[in-house]
């Protein structure tokens, strides 16, 4: 399992290699000039020239992506064009808004998802089970922006209930999370209620009944525990998700995280700020990645004993190679 993590590990660094250089490229040939930005478009040709040469725009793409990838080796996202703040204290301080939106609209979305998908599978084919899909489907349809939108206008401007946009108070979180939360509690219902149904018809679950237990704890103690497994894997992709729809919900209602920060990186041309932010947020999205992948691994005993196996099958070459060498 270590060698596993490691060689994981080791596989990030081209991923996000990759990822910057691709974003650097597409920054390079988006319109738009970072210097005459800064400057105001009465500034002279001279004076752009100028700015650009200090911000060493004029260097060849080569140039700057070495030099970028050299700061970061030294912790060093580079300095905001439009603040003249060092990127990576302005990401510190939002990092913590981002996160705790994103977490928040996973828990909600495991705990309603779930529970979903056990009522629908326990009720198949009968109208609470056609119910339950048919809201989850409309869930996964609807964009989430436009749900955002349309929670705004019901519950901050005609109700008054919450506060239309920022997050100074507990109430300023419920819009955003359930929002974000919405569409991925149907995903996760949807999976449960498919994998739930398969395994229940497993021979282990009619034995589990035919011992009279009750309906109740051969669905909660037997079967869910190994339906839950694959979910673990979409969890990755899930907090993805979350990621890229934070930018968007940070936006709507104006919460100061890294989602808010890069689309202002983006509308104002500040190279270090999407560069900076773009790979934070990857990197994360790995590391999430591994984790599950990881946890995976460790519930799954199939899983487990496929690494067993592999190492003591290494082991054994190795012995082997070695007998060889000292019969030689």
């Amino acid at each position: 399992m270590g060698i596993y993590i490691l060689k994981r590990l080791l596989m990030l660094i081209p991923v996000l290699l990759g990822i910057s250089l691709v974003v650097l490229l597409l920054i390079d040939i988006t319109p738009g000039d970072p210097a005459r930005m800064m400057l105001g478009t009465q500034a002279t040709e001279e004076k752009v020239q100028q700015v650009r040469e200090e911000l060493g725009l004029n260097d060849p793409l080569p140039v700057r992506y070495a030099r970028f990838i050299w700061d970061v080796l030294h912790g060093d996202f580079g300095t905001s064009y439009m603040t003249g703040r060092p990127v990576v204290d302005e990401m510190m301080q939002r990092f913590p808004y981002t996160l705790l939106l994103v977490t928040i609209s996973l828990i909600l979305s495991i705990l309603l998802g779930i529970p979903l998908g056990v009522y629908a599978a326990t009720h198949q084919y009968s109208w609470k089970d056609n119910a339950a899909m048919f809201v989850s489907l409309f869930c996964v349809s609807m964009p989430s922006f436009w749900f955002a939108l349309m929670m705004i206008r019901l519950f901050g401007v005609n109700l008054r209930w919450v506060p239309l946009s920022g997050v100074s108070s507990w109430k300023g979180w419920i819009l955003p999370c359930v929002s974000m939360a919405l569409g991925l509690t149907a995903i996760i219902a949807r999976q449960t209620r498919s994998n739930l149904l398969e395994v229940i018809r497993q021979d282990y679950i009619t034995t589990a009944r035919a011992k009279g237990l009750s309906e109740g704890r051969v669905i909660y103690r037997h079967a869910l525990k190994n339906a839950l497994i694959p979910i673990i894997m979409i969890i990755g992709g899930i907090f993805g998700s979350l990621l890229g729809g934070a930018l968007i919900s940070e936006v709507i209602f104006s919460i100061p995280g890294l989602g808010q920060y890069t689309m202002t990186g983006l509308a104002n041309r500040d190279y270090p700020v999407i560069q900076g932010s773009v790979l934070i947020l990857s990197t994360l999205f790995a590391i999430i990645i591994l984790i599950v992948d990881v946890i995976f691994a460790l519930v799954d005993p199939r899983i487990r004993s496929q690494y067993i196996r592999k190492g003591k099958r290494k082991a054994g070459n190795r012995v082997g190679k070695e007998a060889q060498t000292v019969e030689v």
